[in-house]
């Protein structure tokens, strides 16, 4: 047996978590424990170790979570797609229940009351729903119990929590704004006058996190903020702070781009830009050759939640974008492919709100619109713009005028987007950055709105979650997704039953629809992801799209059964043909530079050129070259 079949494949652990960049807050460093003291600004945090008691400044990028500080939640190494369709139901249910009193008054007795009554359900139950959410902060949480689940769940004496309570009322909800620290020694404090077992400080983190956050806006002095963050404003598209509403939507560029081979125009590419309507900040943006897709909106919403240093390195762009985190809510237009499967799953477990531009009424879009027309602006400037329209345009060939590769556009964009964010904005009567900047250090004028946001621990388990899904049975030859795939991982699946049906039990894989090479295999024993790579010639940049076209194109020549010698055939024909064509056709450039762009494999959670996977060894199985003509899952149905 090869070395190849012997050697174990490296899996992919599944790791949500984030880190939290607030005061107070325990967070790893090379290996070390720090208790963040003060965050100095987008960059670097004051914090002291745990066991030397030495402050040190330390760059929030280089920051890991600490897990023994990680709460576990139902399901949290689950992929999305594993838990059941009536355990989602349940969880969007009764998370339906609970949502308006998690903002508004929903410790008052009498509001829960009646909300039990309007869901048919005890009261108490409802507190046990809102604790349990409260808790773990996602909706998996809201899941019905399993057997097992309690095992190691924190209890406290009532004695204790009657001390958390008081300190909370008393010390943290009050105009002089202690920190969750100083809380934690307030509770240490009295517990011991009153000698109690002190709980520890996630205990006290997670009753603070309890109260609604209109609460305590209001107690800690925050008046303002809190009536108009949660007053209802019909009619207005209104953000109180940052990243409560990020505005999400597509464009073509007014820009003409060349290919890298022949420099010869090949089109203008898609754009999809990311604002956040409170600051105006661009928080993410995706770039293709490729009209707007689901793809389009997740890698962009994905790029937006991510830090941007990897991608500000990979385009050579030496400058901040400050930017990252979860928004609450992203604004969209109706469109489908905003309303992908995965984009609304991924989207409700990660608790962020999905929110429609209403019909007919466009000045609901009119940040990103106005977003996108300064980028209009900007292109104009440019050799080989299109202009806004014909009127503008004539005379002007821009085509001819056309210089910038894809790649040479893309830096520009960066950079024009660098600009932008630094740029005075008469609406806000400041730039961008600054707005940004107040919302979360404040000024002379006005306190902080609301702390930095986490960021993610893991970029690809996050984006992951975002790529589109199915379900396949794993056979002796490996698995069928359009063309054939196989890893060794695979193997101790081979032949699996599901136990309640007895039928072949189907697994889930994930890919990205640019991409034949490889897909992503979710191992529900080990919880982790396995990468598995096709089994036969390697396709660089070739898209599920096209692989699925040469199927089509063998099936019309008659063939009961497709050979994958001749789908190879087929795309390597295609790809000579475009290359021959591509110094006279623009379509035939286009094709070659969709494939270059996607050949590089770069995404917002791996911001570097990728490097292709080493197909396996096949196992030996009759018929292995044949595929049957059923098999082809169109990837449009899923997004």
């Amino acid at each position: 047996m090869s070395d190849e079949m012997e050697s174990s494949p490296q899996g992919l652990k599944i790791d949500r978590s984030f880190i939290s960049i607030v005061v107070g807050q325990l967070v790893a460093y090379q290996k070390e424990v720090f208790r963040i003291t003060q965050v100095l600004d987008f960059q670097s945090i004051l914090a002291i170790n745990v066991e030397s008691g030495h402050a040190k400044v330390l760059r929030i990028a280089e920051l890991k979570p600490v897990l023994a500080e990680k709460v576990k939640g139902l399901y949290i190494d689950h992929d999305l797609e594993d838990i059941g369709t009536e355990e989602w139901a349940t969880a969007q249910m009764r998370f339906s229940v609970i949502a308006p009193l998690l903002n508004n008054e929903g410790q008052n007795k009498g509001v829960v009351e009646k909300r039990a009554k309007e869901a048919g359900v005890d009261t108490v139950t409802v507190y046990r729903w809102l604790k349990r959410y409260k808790e773990y902060g996602e909706v998996t949480a809201l899941i019905p119990f399993k057997r097992g689940w309690s095992k190691g769940r924190q209890r406290t004496s009532d004695e204790v929590e009657k001390v958390i309570s008081e300190v909370i009322d008393e010390f943290f909800l009050s105009d002089q704004r202690y920190t969750i620290t100083a809380t934690i020694a307030e509770v240490v404090s009295r517990c011991k006058k009153r000698k109690l077992t002190p709980p520890n400080g996630s205990t006290v983190r997670a009753r603070i996190k309890k109260v609604p956050d209109k609460v305590v806006l209001r107690r800690r002095g925050y008046q303002e903020l809190a009536n108009n963050k949660y007053t209802a404003r019909p009619g207005i598209l209104a953000s109180e702070y940052p990243l409560q509403i990020v505005q999400i939507d597509h464009t073509p560029a007014d820009m003409i781009v060349v290919d890298d081979i022949h420099r010869k125009p090949i089109g203008r590419p898609w754009l999809t830009l990311a604002i956040c309507v409170y600051s105006r900040m661009v928080t993410g943006y995706f770039l293709s050759m490729d009209a707007p897709s689901a793809v389009s909106v997740a890698m962009c919403l994905v790029h937006s939640v991510l830090p941007k240093e990897g991608w500000l390195s990979l385009h050579g762009v030496d400058a901040e974008w400050p930017v990252w985190g979860k928004p609450v809510t992203v604004h969209s237009d109706n469109g489908p492919d905003f309303r992908a499967h995965s984009l609304i799953q991924s989207c409700i477990n990660h608790d962020i709100k999905r929110e429609f531009r209403p019909k007919k009424k466009p000045h609901w879009g009119g940040h990103i619109e106005r977003l996108m027309g300064t980028f209009s602006l900007m292109n104009k400037k440019d050799k080989g713009t299109t202009f806004s329209n014909p009127t503008e345009r004539k005379g002007y060939d821009s085509d001819k005028k056309s210089i910038y590769t894809f790649a040479e556009y893309e830096e520009r964009l960066v950079r024009n987007i660098i600009k932008y964010n630094n740029t005075y904005h008469e609406e806000i009567s400041m730039a961008p950055i600054r707005k940004w900047n107040i919302g979360f250090f404040g000024d002379k004028e006005q306190p902080s709105l609301i702390p930095l946001p986490p960021r993610v621990a893991d970029p690809w388990t996050f984006q992951l979650d975002f790529l589109p899904s199915t379900r396949r049975v794993i056979h002796p030859y490996g698995v069928e997704m359009d063309a054939m795939y196989f890893t060794e991982a695979l193997r101790p699946w081979i032949g699996a039953t599901d136990a309640k049906t007895g039928k072949a039990r189907k697994f889930i894989f994930r890919r990205d629809p640019r991409d034949i090479n490889r897909i992503w295999f979710y191992d529900p024993a080990v919880k982790e992801y396995f990468e598995v790579p096709i089994t036969r010639s390697l396709f660089s940049g070739t898209t599920v799209a096209e692989y699925v076209a040469a199927k089509k194109k063998a099936r019309k020549e008659g063939m009961e059964a497709i050979d994958h010698e001749l789908i190879e055939r087929l795309l390597q024909e295609n790809k000579e043909q475009e290359a021959e064509s591509a110094a006279r056709t623009k379509q035939a450039r286009k094709k070659v530079q969709k494939r270059t762009n996607n050949a590089k494999g770069v995404t917002p959670a791996s911001p570097k050129h990728r490097e292709e996977p080493t197909a396996p060894v096949v196992p030996q199985v009759a018929n292995q070259g044949l595929l049957s003509a059923d098999d082809v899952e169109s990837f449009g149905e899923v997004w």
